[in-house]
């Protein structure tokens, strides 16, 4: 009878055979779980950004001595990443601020405020008022009332803003004797003959390009106050106020430029394709000049331009002819000016994102390799919070001894880290993006001027990412570039702690009848002076 029995070599092949198969069924699981984990991800990211709050700060706790690979291990040297200890400030505690017995008391309103008194005297009966209504008598008795002191409080009171009609009149003077006539020149508007004073047409911009109003909500604001004008009337205003202020951003643009650091970033913005019905993506570009955290209180400045796409060329030609340093993120856009008088300066908030999401998608696990990257950028970020404003030798000296230690030990726990995790993981990725540009990320340490991040360039996006929720997408190219002409001029005011508003209705008074080769006198941090008072970097931007 034949043996129904495997022989040893048959049963050898089948082990081995069942070992392949289990070998690729736990690759395929593993690749799984790592399509799982970046999808969960990608989903946080987008969830994040559609609902979820916008700040990246990390809670207070430093990491375990042990934990599992998972999790992250500990290398040696964490405890050197704790920031040194130091007093704690009494205001950072509520309970040290405030007594436990004390109650607030209500804070006092702004004194500049005009005040308007009403007087509430106390009901008696009609017996014992005088002729003008006024209480004069006690209720009960008849007897004479006297003042014993009174109560005061205070409350806020908003009255709307009113429209007023100027009334230019000329009048026409004739001499009785040679029958001369003389008559005073007309004044000068914004736009000649046309309706708007320059407070208006301020207020018309700001509400657009400040405080993100589109044109067809601020007609229907004013039609509330029984001025009836008409959203395109609005939009001429608009076309003709850029045609205006040209001159003035292409002054901003030059001293931006003229600095040897600048801020760049940008952000993407709908427009409409014509036609089509449709919505394109273009961009507006933003190039920042705020030297005050190494010390320098020079002027601000902030220059948007647009473009219909976000092409290489684009950076190229603004920056053309800019040399210095530029501290932007990783978009390859960038890349080529670097081959030329432009210094790439990295960013440790865009470094810290990817950390940041890893973080969260752990459940904000506080042993986590995520908390480890992170606990070790916020060290790095103490040392900032302690050397702002300090002059750029300051800056450097203390830097190179705190910071420098600091780089040298997280460099080489990423290069360590790295072969111990998967290739495709979105951890490989986090610590890819940081060691392959360390060069541009630690150039801060050696240089007082520069900074650790970019986000002097994301706070002057702001106010785009508001805006474009309330107006959707701007309707052609030409908008875009309107757009970015008056965000120039309200960021750089606010740079420079002016009120956008009370700034454009200067400049919207003045521009029509201004030289065009003093126009650096209508800069923000120029306004109201002399000729003979203005700084020199002021005159060399120009």
């Amino acid at each position: 009878m034949p043996h129904d029995i495997d022989s040893p070599a048959d049963m050898a092949d089948g082990i081995d055979a069942l070992r392949l198969q289990v070998q690729a069924r736990d690759a395929e699981i593993q690749m799984l779980r790592l399509v799982v984990q970046k999808l969960k991800l990608q989903l946080l990211r987008r969830n994040r950004m559609l609902f979820g709050s916008a700040s990246e700060r990390l809670a207070d706790g430093s990491p375990a001595p042990q934990a599992s690979l998972l999790e992250g291990d500990v290398l040696d040297g964490i405890e050197a990443l704790k920031p040194a200890d130091r007093p704690v400030s009494p205001a950072a505690n509520s309970d040290e601020r405030r007594p436990a017995n004390d109650t607030p008391t209500q804070r006092g309103l702004p004194e500049h405020l005009p005040r308007e008194s009403q007087l509430h005297r106390p009901e008696t009966t009609p017996e014992h008022h005088d002729a003008q209504g006024q209480s004069c008598g006690c209720g009960e008795c008849g007897g004479r009332l006297r003042e014993i002191g009174r109560d005061v409080s205070e409350q806020l009171e908003y009255v709307p803003g009113r429209f007023k009609v100027l009334r230019h009149v000329r009048p026409k003077l004739a001499c009785v004797r040679c029958q001369r006539v003389f008559q005073a020149a007309s004044p000068s508007r914004p736009i000649a003959r046309g309706l708007p004073g320059p407070a208006l047409l301020a207020h018309v911009m700001v509400g657009k390009y400040c405080d993100h109003q589109p044109l067809y909500r601020q007609s229907g604001i004013f039609a509330r106050d029984g001025v009836e004008i008409d959203r395109s009337t609005l939009a001429g205003w608009v076309d003709k106020a850029d045609d205006l202020i040209d001159p003035l951003v292409a002054a901003v643009q030059r001293y931006v430029l003229a600095g040897r650091k600048i801020h760049g970033d940008d952000t993407p913005v709908k427009v409409l394709a014509p036609g089509s019905g449709k919505t394109r993506t273009a961009r507006l570009w933003v190039y920042v000049r705020d030297d005050r955290p190494a010390g320098d209180q020079g002027p601000r400045a902030a220059w948007f331009a647009y473009s219909a796409d976000r092409g290489g060329e684009h950076p190229r030609s603004h920056l053309r002819g800019f040399q210095g340093a530029l501290q932007a993120d990783a978009y390859a856009g960038w890349l080529q000016l670097y081959d030329g008088p432009v210094q790439e300066v990295a960013c440790w908030a865009h470094a810290r994102r990817p950390w940041w999401n890893l973080y969260l998608a752990s459940k904000r696990a506080p042993h986590s390799l995520a908390a480890q990257a992170l606990g070790r950028i916020r060290a790095l970020y103490a040392i900032e919070d302690e050397i702002r404003g300090q002059p750029p030798d300051v800056r450097c000296a203390q830097r190179q001894a705190r910071a420098g230690p600091l780089l040298q030990a997280m460099r080489g726990w990423l290069q360590a880290l790295l072969p111990r995790v998967s290739a495709k993981s979105e951890i490989a990725q986090a610590i890819g993006y940081s060691l392959s540009r360390w060069e541009a990320l630690t150039r801060y340490v050696d240089d007082g001027r520069l900074e650790i991040d970019n986000n002097a360039a994301e706070r002057a996006l702001r106010g785009v990412s508001l805006g474009r929720k309330n107006y959707l997408f701007m309707g052609s190219h030409a908008g875009g570039e309107r757009a970015a002409a008056f965000y120039s001029l309200v960021e750089t005011a606010k740079l420079n702690g002016l009120d956008p508003e009370a700034y454009l209705s200067e400049v919207f008074e003045r521009i029509a009848e201004h030289p065009i080769n003093r126009i650096e006198e209508l800069l923000p941090w120029n306004i109201g002076r002399q000729p003979q008072q203005l700084p020199e970097q002021g005159k060399m931007a120009a």
